[in-house]
Order: C-alpha cells, then structure tokens, then sequence
C-alpha cells in the first residue's frame, strides 16, 4: 500500500494517487455520500463559464470533474500529475495533460478560468501553486478552489475530526483500491490551515475580490478570486 506524509513529497503524492486511481470515483462517492456531485455542480457555477471560454481543471484526476465544467460549453482541460489518475479517466472525452502544478506547462494569460479542488492541500508549495495558477490566466479571469475547510461550529467540528480519524478509514478499507492513503487524507485535512487563512495566502499569491462560501458546515469551502486587471507581466 502506498501513502504520502505530510511532506508532501512530488513522487510520493504522485505515486499515492497512482495507486488510488482505480477507484478513486467510487470511495469519494462512498464516502461523501454523494456530496461530490453536487460541490462539481457549484463549482462550476461559481466559475460562472460562458461558452467558447478556455479553462484548465487542475489536479482534475480521473476529468470527472472536467466532464462537469464542460456542461457550460466552454473548453476544459484536464490537468494532473498522476499518470494513473489520468488513465482511469482515459475514457472521458476531454482533452488531458500531465502537468506539475508548480510548473504549469502552458503560456502567461491563456485561461479565462481556473479551477483546483481537493487538490492544493496535496502540492508541496500551494503558495507557489497560486501564482502559478495565476500566471496563466489573463487579466480579470476567475478563479475558484474548492477545497477541504475547518467548519465553524465547534461541536460539529469535534465530531468531524473524531470521524477522520476512525470512520473514514473504515470506508476506505472496504471501498479503496489504496486504503493507506485515505488516512493521508485525514491527516492532510487536519492539518489544512482555515478558510480566512487560506483567503489571505489566494490574495498574497496575486489574486483579488478573494471570497469563500462554506458547504456542509465548513468542511468543505469555495474560495472565490479575479486575477487583477492591472497586473504587469506574469506573476512569481
């Protein structure tokens, strides 16, 4: 079984998720209880996409979440750097790459959007990750991040920390093709810092109007930016 620390070493990730890929849609499934579907859905509404525009899902995994995005008509790109993940999803018809995400492979102010979920808690640098993300995208374009959150309400949060460390890897032992990284996962998402805090790093990283709206308690948020109309040049 392979797992990544908190380390969050490229090779390790990479290969940790290589090793989920195989049913990686169902445990998410499974263990959401459906929820995925419907934070892709606002995701995608939150984009606020418009036909013919071009927009890069990073750290899209297996493109089901790609898939989604298209239903606005414009052009998605499906972005990962795990091979497995990407062909787990090799039968979705969207255009794939294998991309490092602190070193994204495409021009200065090519997208109108971007978008990371459940992803930039596992990159090594998320700070670099947002630069990064905004230096391919033009001048007013969006951004939005979906992303595991601290909830709000203390006695939920305390129950969902407790179903971190025992309930979820239960499920995964019964679902996953790779249970051990599931307990990365609890682990990662404890130590994901809160919304407010990765508002104010979306903003230090070049991006404005940065904004967040929390889904099931705060466990879950959608983080909100433009990237400026009067930056200079690409950002770094």
């Amino acid at each position: 079984m392979s797992r990544a620390d908190l380390d969050k070493d490229p090779h390790d990730v990479a290969v940790m998720f290589d090793a989920v890929a195989r049913r990686y849609d169902l445990t998410n499934t499974v263990l959401t209880a459906g929820q995925d579907r419907r934070w892709r859905a606002l995701t995608r509404e939150a984009l606020q996409l418009r036909p013919g525009e071009k927009v890069l899902d990073l750290a899209a995994g297996t493109a089901v979440s790609t898939v989604e995005l298209s239903r606005s008509g414009a052009w998605c790109v499906a972005a990962d750097f795990s091979l497995g993940m990407l062909r787990a999803g090799a039968h979705r018809a969207v255009p794939k790459v294998a991309a490092d995400a602190l070193h994204l492979p495409f021009r200065d102010a090519v997208f109108d959007a971007v978008t990371i979920s459940f992803g930039l808690r596992n990159v090594a640098d998320p700070d670099l990750a947002l630069r990064e993300l905004a230096r391919v995208t033009r001048p007013g374009g969006r951004l939005v991040v979906c992303e595991f959150g601290r909830p709000t309400f203390a006695p939920f949060r305390v129950a969902y920390h407790l179903g971190l460390e025992r309930v979820l890897p239960a499920v995964a032992d019964r679902v996953s093709s790779n249970p051990a990284a599931y307990r990365y996962l609890g682990e990662s998402i404890r130590d994901w810092p809160a919304q407010p805090v990765l508002a104010r790093r979306v903003a230090a990283a070049g991006w404005s109007d940065v904004a967040w709206r929390d889904l099931a308690f705060g466990a879950v948020a959608l983080h909100r930016a433009r990237r400026p109309y009067d930056t200079q040049g690409p950002v770094g």
